[in-house]
Formats: structure tokens, C-alpha cells, sequence
């Protein structure tokens, strides 16, 4: 017999089938399947390489009180570029072999909009420099003179980056002029912030004095968008610290945010970007690298070569300092 006519001669229509108990036990009884666990966005949230509470604390007022995330990740490194005691940053960063402190710096907004400069001397905050690259020129970034100049035109005021501090050092660094990478010092030398607004808004800055004693003109990874720093509003934001060169031959703040957009968490991204690099360095032992990244949800991973890099973070549960995992173990 034909099934439709079986059908037919039985009363058994689509809607039949369906109510026939035997045939509804064959699916899982509703009560029985289990939802998909959605976790709760954190938000707002500020976090930033290193331990630089002042800069977290002045970004997570901005956050607190509704702010945009924009506001908050430039003036939070803003902290760091005035702070003359710390020689990583800003004024009184440690100078180039030639005795000059040149700054990078870049931004990045919630748009994807963004803006640099590099080996840009005698404005201290960099960022905000940057940050009118962004939104009042047709440009990403501007370079040397031209960044200084422009940043006049802006109304930046001139000032000695030198401090005597720093200089004393340089004197002495040149009895020798030994150049090293020593790890977690020279290049503890870069303040990356991300942060969430209120209205689940990501901006990103990176900004640093680069690596002491450097070659006159050198230029690492913190001003070079998707190297030091990447956003992307819809996945999240990632920057990095160390050893620049490293980062930029991985491009790997893009990595990391590309591989959160294929699922991976921010603590698993952030550690296969630090792979990759090992994978093509045979002297990784030599240099650090740190990563730090961020996702859409709120939720924070990093990673470094070598132990000793952290990350300081600030939510609603207060601010912490948070230890980051390491592919050499101690």
C-alpha cells in the first residue's frame, strides 16, 4: 500500500504523526535540554600592561561617572606620559643612543577610526597628539617633524623631555655603550590600555618612550596599529609590550583579535601569539614579549614569554593586579 494512502484510510495527517505518544518520544523531552550558558558582559572595565594603578584608576573615573572609553584609554596613559619617575613613558623616558627622548604613540576608537605618531620629541603627551591625527586630519600618522609641528598648530606646548635623571643614566650607559634587551626592565617600556564603556563601547591606546639607548629613528610596535594595538567594536582589543620587532613581524594585536573573533577566548589568543613568536625564534630566551587582550564579553586573558609581566585591571569588583601565565616557566 502506498504511504499516502495508508495515511489517509488511518486518519494519520502530519498533525497526527506528531501527537502519536511513541513518535514524540523520540525527540528530547523539552525540560531535559539544557540552554546555553550566556555569561554576564562586565562593563564597564579598564585594563592596561604593567601595574600602573594611577593610569587605571584615573580611566576607571572617567568610566564610572558614563564616560566613553575613548576618553578614558587616553587619559588614563595620559598619568604615565606626565610621570617623570617612570623612564618608560613620556617625559623623562629614557633616551636614544643620542641623547634624545622621542615619543610613540597610538589610539584607537570604537569605529575602528585611528591615529599615530612616531619618533614625535618635545610634546609629552603623545597620545592626545595622536589622538588629533585621529579625528582632525585625513591621516593615521604622522612622523618626526611634522607630528611636532603639527602638534604646535594644535596648541601642545614645547617641553624638555630630558629629565636629569634620565640624562645621569644616559652619561653612564655611554662609558660603555653596551646595547641589551634586559628583560622586564628596558623593556617594561610601553603603558597599552583597553577598555569598555557603559554602553559596551571598546577603545584602545598605546604609547611608550621605546627601548633606551634605541638607534636614532627606531620605531617599535606601539604606534603601528594592529602591532602594539588593535580594536574591533564587535570582538574586542589587544596590545602588546616588550620587544617591539617581535611583535610587529606577527602583527600581533590583530592576531590576537582575529582569533577571538574565531572563538577563542582572550587568554587563548594571547598565548598563541606568543607561540608563534617562539615558533620563529631560536633565541626567544634573549628578549620579552607580553600580550594583553580583552573581549566584547568583558573578559580578559594575557601571556608572555618570559615570567614577570602583569596587567592591572579595574571593574566593578575594584582594581586588581593580575600575574600573566608565561611560556618559560620559573
Amino acid at each position: 500500500m502506498q504511504r499516502r494512502n495508508f495515511l489517509k484510510k488511518t486518519g494519520l495527517g502530519a498533525t497526527g504523526l506528531a501527537s502519536i505518544p511513541f513518535l514524540s518520544s523520540w525527540s528530547k523531552p523539552i525540560g531535559e535540554i539544557q540552554p546555553k550558558t550566556i555569561k554576564k558582559a562586565v562593563r564597564p572595565i579598564v585594563v592596561c600592561t604593567w601595574n600602573f594603578h594611577n593610569a587605571t584608576s584615573k580611566a576607571w573615573e572617567i568610566l564610572n561617572s558614563g564616560g566613553n572609553a575613548l576618553d578614558a584609554v587616553e587619559q588614563g596613559v595620559m598619568i604615565e606620559e606626565a610621570d617623570v619617575t617612570n623612564q618608560t613613558v613620556g617625559k623623562g623616558g629614557r633616551p636614544d643612543r643620542d641623547g634624545n627622548v622621542t615619543l610613540d604613540a597610538c589610539i584607537m576608537n570604537k569605529d575602528g577610526n585611528c591615529g599615530s605618531v612616531v619618533y614625535l620629541q618635545n610634546i609629552t603627551h603623545a597620545i592626545s597628539v595622536a589622538r588629533k591625527v585621529m579625528e582632525d586630519t585625513p591621516h593615521v600618522m604622522l612622523a618626526g617633524k611634522g607630528a611636532e609641528q603639527f602638534a604646535y598648530e594644535k596648541g601642545f606646548e614645547k617641553e624638555n623631555l630630558l629629565t636629569e635623571q634620565s640624562k645621569k643614566e644616559w652619561l653612564e650607559w655611554k662609558k660603555e655603550s653596551k646595547y641589551e634587551t634586559i628583560i622586564n626592565i628596558e623593556n617594561h617600556d610601553t603603558i597599552g590600555m583597553l577598555a569598555i564603556d557603559a554602553n559596551g563601547d571598546i577603545s584602545g591606546s598605546c604609547t611608550t618612550s621605546g627601548m633606551a639607548y634605541k638607534v636614532g629613528g627606531r620605531v617599535g610596535d606601539s604606534p603601528l596599529v594592529g602591532a602594539g594595538l588593535f580594536i574591533d567594536n564587535e570582538v574586542g582589543g589587544a596590545t602588546a609590550t616588550g620587544v617591539g620587532e617581535e611583535v610587529v613581524k606577527t602583527v600581533g594585536s590583530f592576531l590576537i583579535v582575529e582569533l577571538m573573533r574565531q572563538g577563542k577566548s582572550p587568554q587563548e589568543a594571547c598565548e598563541e601569539a606568543v607561540n608563534r613568536i617562539v615558533s620563529k625564534n631560536k633565541n626567544y630566551n634573549d628578549f620579552q614579549v607580553g600580550f594583553l587582550a580583552i573581549n566584547k564579553n568583558g573578559e580578559t586573558g594575557a601571556y608572555c614569554i618570559h615570567p614577570g609581566f602583569s596587567y592591572s585591571k579595574y571593574d566593578g569588583a575594584g582594581q586588581s593586579d593580575n600575574p600573566s601565565g608565561s611560556f618559560v616557566k620559573k
